[in-house]
């Protein structure tokens, strides 16, 4: 994953995020409720699936006593998570391809809405599948080297020896990959141990990434991205464009 580091996304997506909080924080509240529901328990201690999304939202900033909000709201509303996953896949300009996962109580609204993203930007909808092969399922976890004063073959030790799949030094911050199923237990083990994250998910990596040259393909794409960062369903979004 060298030379392919998303820091730089992750430190614009935090810029956006700060300008945006109520959105982002609503968006995080769905999955805590999400979590809740699904994990059988409003204890992060019995729920694993609860512990990584509070991880998740501490990284984005949100306050504990609006996480402990979120959760009790959850816990003591029975129609609060009736959310359904869907997700949607599809390409945007010169063949990138996009990933959108989405928590809606409304499938048909949140159909028109996705597709018209893609429209908007030059691109289109897909079949289940048209893209996610190519990319990579993974657990990760981004470390910024400003908030992290250990060593960094201690760390790297620290989280291979949690179960990490790989470790990756950029200029400006650490890397870690874990399989999906072993990303609570390496996140779990550097939390306990004090360490920083600047992010903690998983999330999809591209195994290739697309360069897009053309100043119209550029507006297009962002105009998509753009679009389903607005949307109230849409959790995340994926791509392999290389900005």
């Amino acid at each position: 994953m060298s030379g392919h580091s998303k820091f730089a996304n992750i430190k614009h997506k935090k810029e956006k995020n700060d300008a945006a909080k109520g959105k982002i924080f609503t968006k995080i509240g769905k999955e805590l409720a999400v979590a809740v529901k699904e994990g059988g328990s409003a204890d992060p201690a019995n729920n694993s699936r609860l512990r990584d999304v509070i991880a998740k939202a501490k990284a984005n900033n949100m306050p504990n006593e609006t996480i402990d909000r979120n959760i009790k709201k959850a816990s003591g509303d029975a129609n609060a998570a009736n959310y359904e996953h869907i997700t949607y896949e599809g390409y945007g300009p010169n063949g990138t391809a996009i990933i959108v996962e989405t928590l809606t109580d409304n499938r048909n609204r949140t159909a028109t809405n996705v597709k018209n993203a893609f429209t908007k930007g030059n691109g289109n909808v897909g079949t289940p599948g048209c893209v996610s092969f190519m990319f990579d399922k993974k657990g990760q976890i981004v470390i910024d080297k400003e908030e992290y004063e250990g060593d960094s073959d201690e760390l790297m030790m620290q989280a291979l020896d949690a179960g990490a799949d790989d470790f990756s030094e950029e200029e400006d911050s650490f890397e870690i990959l874990t399989s999906p199923d072993d990303f609570s237990a390496v996140r779990q083990t550097l939390e306990d141990a004090g360490i920083p994250m600047a992010a903690a998910e998983v999330t999809m990596i591209p195994q290739t990434y697309v360069v897009l040259t053309d100043a119209k393909d550029i507006a297009s794409i962002q105009k998509t991205l753009d679009m389903l960062d607005d949307d109230d369903d849409v959790q995340d979004v994926y791509h392999n464009w290389e900005e």
